[in-house]
């Protein structure tokens, strides 16, 4: 019998937590989430219950948060194996300070040039050889055309590459827009990986598929489902309209019909680049 995908074992690779009543926002926040798009720990668990999501990567988020990863951390460090983590950290940083990260579950630094402006990425270069030597992620957020604008930093670079939110194209610009051709070529570098996520971010709402699946097949064309992850991107910050987890989950679904694929994206290829732990004595799950 086939399986639907609401019973099938999936990871979470891109969402966000916020406590503010226990973890106050930064004084100097760009944005500060309120009312639906506050999400703790303790409600995300239940929305992965609700939908059979075994394990999910945390963000820290540039909004509320940025470098404080106090919240992220207790997360990781009380989630019983379940979440593993992205930090947002200063160019500064120590490689030691780097290292104690890794241990605490987190595998990679986010850059988001998409809300924080292409400035954001001028003096990552030391910050970016640092996460190549500890083999930690450079998670970055673009949007429309600013891949190209990394260019030269990206080919210079060692460090493992993972993309949100499909490169977030213009949805009525086409495959061949500059920065998703830019995206499409860092699938041959081997080091990198996409986040089929974020759809709401560039499609409308109410056609997300038609306004997006061009977009996803050709990355899934171009990377191949073993350096591509799904993500929802709860609790769904700055949203005009409200998004809701189960559809999105049928949406993927509608992307990705063949259920081997959808267990290489949503389960096999997260475990291998995360190190999220296997069930049953290591094998993948039925």
């Amino acid at each position: 019998m086939r399986k639907n995908i609401y019973d099938e074992p999936k990871i979470d690779c891109h969402n966000h937590v916020f406590d503010p009543v226990r973890f106050p926002y930064r004084a100097n926040t760009i944005y500060r989430p309120s009312a639906q798009e506050v999400g703790t720990v303790q409600q995300f668990t239940r929305v992965m219950d609700a939908y059979g999501v075994r394990h999910a990567l945390l963000v820290g988020p540039t909004s509320g948060y940025r470098t404080d990863n106090r919240y992220l951390l207790e997360a990781l460090a009380t989630g019983e194996g379940r979440f593993k983590g992205i930090a947002v950290v200063d160019d500064d940083i120590d490689i030691r300070e780097l290292a104690a990260l890794k241990e605490q579950g987190v595998v990679g630094v986010a850059f988001n040039p998409a809300n924080e402006g292409l400035g954001v990425m001028s003096g990552v270069h030391r910050l970016f050889g640092q996460l190549a030597e500890l083999d930690l992620f450079a998670q970055i957020q673009v949007q429309q055309d600013q891949l190209v604008e990394l260019t030269d930093l990206l080919d210079r670079s060692r460090a493992r590459l993972l993309i949100d939110h499909c490169g977030r194209p213009s949805a009525l610009d086409g495959v061949g827009q500059p920065g998703f051709k830019r995206l499409l070529t860092l699938a041959d570098s081997g080091r990198a990986s996409v986040k089929l996520s974020g759809m709401q971010k560039f499609g409308n709402m109410d056609t997300l598929y038609e306004d997006t699946q061009v977009y996803v097949q050709a990355l899934l064309s171009a990377f191949g489902a073993h350096a591509c992850v799904w993500g929802s991107d709860w609790p769904f910050l700055r949203e005009q309209a409200r998004v809701d987890y189960g559809p999105l989950l049928k949406l993927a679904e509608r992307f990705m019909p063949d259920p081997d694929v959808r267990r290489q994206v949503m389960w096999e290829t997260p475990v291998k680049l995360f190190g999220f732990p296997q069930i049953n004595g290591g094998a993948t799950p039925p």
